[in-house]
């Protein structure tokens, strides 16, 4: 069978499940982009720049389970390489496809544009390798063996790859398998598998009270479902680090919260910490899911599950992959009636009089009354995320966001390709002004493929988070002062918008129930004080700053002698 070398390319793509891919055309990527417009199952999306698309791909990821994005050599490249490292760190599977110049001006050494006029064509890779799990440029020599190799990995690892495709070879013909692409999980060791399943169901089944610990690779390996059939089936509770939020259901009997720490709540905190058989999925202890490393965990009952192999306590277990081991250990584990634990009160919805000015403490208990099973909620670094983090959120759910790398401004771009992902659900997107400021262009991507998200963006003149850290009245948290609702109709004037400014209680009361009719597209401007914030957000702004600047730093002044 004989194709065209891009045409194989795509053709790879769709077998692995790819539907839209992400970018911003460039001379160099051209002709392959021509390749994608030809075929009827597999659309380009085209973005307002390539940091943009990075991140719209980074959210298409997580409601599709995998994503792309294409750009042109080198200006492309590089602003996107942002977006790709954040993908790389809350661990997603992206395509990035890059159009090279063609090969006869890359072995000569020309002096391109896009280039740094040195010849060189090897400095992208180079940087594209620190972010990725597997690199190739593509001939017309290995594009078969080289394109299979480096999805595979893109899979095996939910990580970005990074691929160059010349210009020049897209439209070459090569032999080619027909047989489709096979994204199968690793198996590992059939007797490794065997071993750590058995000694897990061994401490699962002499436990007391075991936890289990869940983290986003309980998402990105598909074993959600299990996890929460091993709890019922054996009454464990479970509790999640924040990249693990809302994966397993929050409103279920058994879920004990969020862990973080000593910034957990206490019983919380003691049921993990103190757990007998304590179950880590994909667990990573960074600073903000740990509480800034105050997570006490025992060695001896911790048992870790990875990607790809197993810590049982003190011993390791390789070749054991985290899906092979769930299923093993809850097909085998005897099943267990122990009591769901008890739960604090539902706080009640503060008390407030219309006219009152709007708060943090008054508008997350509203916020979350008006969430839904099944919504889609998006949380940008800073105040949004540190309130919605604490919350519970409704059945079905699902909550995106990047504790991990921790971008501003990723949030926007990521709500566009996660909509179009995932069509049929309602998508809310809470943003800071600070933050949309960064990447406020893809609204018009949003609005320009009739999408219906509601935006809420917090108005409070400036950085808070950083103002919570170091700077409160300093100029380098201030930010201009757009006028926000106008900003759709800039964007595009002919698409239905409902915009509001809310001040009020009252007003964000009678604008939540306007919502929950409104068909269209929203954004809703919340115009709070400067220096107000969720609580929990004011302490990590003073441990950050003990953290970052030791006893002698700015903030401590008076203590300098």
């Amino acid at each position: 069978m004989h194709m065209m070398i891009g045409d194989f390319l795509a053709r790879r793509l769709t077998e692995m499940g790819l539907r839209h891919i992400f970018g911003v055309p460039g001379d160099f990527n051209l002709s392959f982009l021509e390749q994608i417009n030809a075929r009827d199952d597999l659309a380009f999306i085209g973005n307002t720049n390539e940091l943009n698309a990075s991140y719209a791909a980074d959210g298409y990821a997580r409601t599709s389970g995998l994503s792309g994005v294409i750009t042109t050599w080198g200006v492309g490249d590089m602003s996107a390489i942002g977006g790709l490292a954040g993908s790389y760190a809350e661990r997603l599977p992206i395509v990035h496809i890059t159009g090279l110049p063609p090969l006869y001006a890359v072995e000569s050494r020309a002096l391109l544009h896009h280039t740094l006029a040195d010849g060189g064509y090897g400095n992208i890779g180079r940087c594209m390798a620190e972010f990725t799990v597997a690199q190739t440029r593509l001939t017309p020599e290995n594009a078969v063996t080289e394109i299979d190799r480096v999805l595979q990995a893109c899979w095996r690892e939910r990580r970005p790859v990074h691929i160059q495709v010349p210009s020049d070879i897209t439209h070459l013909e090569i032999e080619v398998p027909q047989t489709p692409l096979t994204l199968a999980e690793p198996t590992g060791d059939s007797r490794q598998v065997a071993r750590a399943v058995e000694q897990i169901v061994i401490k699962l089944n002499a436990a007391k009270a075991p936890v289990l610990l869940i983290d986003a690779d309980a998402d990105r390996y598909g074993v959600a479902a299990d996890l929460a059939a091993l709890s019922e089936k054996c009454g464990i509770p479970y509790a999640s680090l924040l990249p693990g939020k809302a994966i397993l259901d929050e409103t279920g009997a058994f879920y004990l919260g969020g862990y973080a720490g000593a910034a957990s709540r206490p019983d919380v905190r003691e049921a993990v910490e103190g757990s007998d058989c304590l179950i880590g999925i994909g667990a990573r202890f960074t600073d903000t899911s740990s509480g800034f490393f105050t997570h006490q965990i025992s060695t001896e009952s911790y048992i870790d599950l990875r990607a790809h192999d197993v810590s049982i306590g003190r011993e390791p277990i390789a070749a054991a992959p985290i899906k092979a081991v769930v299923q093993g250990v809850l097909s085998q584990v005897q099943a267990a009636s122990r009591p769901a634990p008890q739960k604090p009160a539902q706080a009640a919805v503060p008390t407030a009089k219309s006219e009152d000015g709007l708060t943090h403490k008054t508008l997350w208990p509203r916020i979350g009354q008006f969430f839904r099973p099944d919504d889609v909620i998006i949380g940008e670094a800073g105040s949004s995320h540190t309130a919605l983090s604490g919350m519970t959120l409704p059945k079905g759910s699902t909550y995106i966001a990047q504790p991990v790398w921790g971008a501003i401004g990723y949030t926007l771009p990521a709500l566009f390709g996660s909509q179009l992902g995932q069509l049929s659900r309602r998508h809310l997107l809470f943003i800071g002004d600070g933050s949309i400021q960064l990447t406020v262009q893809e609204l018009s991507s949003i609005l320009r493929h009739k999408l219906k998200p509601i935006i809420f963006l917090i108005n409070n003149q400036g950085y808070t988070v950083e103002r919570m850290i170091l700077g409160e009245h300093s100029p380098y948290n201030d930010i201009a002062q757009w006028r926000y609702t106008e900003l759709p109709a800039v964007f595009n004037a002919e698409a239905p918008v409902m915009t509001r400014v809310v001040e009020t209680v009252g007003q964000l009361e009678e604008t939540l129930s306007t919502l929950h009719n409104n068909e269209h597209a929203a954004l809703i401007e919340l115009k709070l004080p400067m220096l107000d914030a969720p609580e929990a957000l004011k302490k990590f702004g003073a441990v950050v700053a003990d953290y970052d600047y030791g006893p002698w730093g700015p903030r401590n002044a008076s203590q300098r002698s």
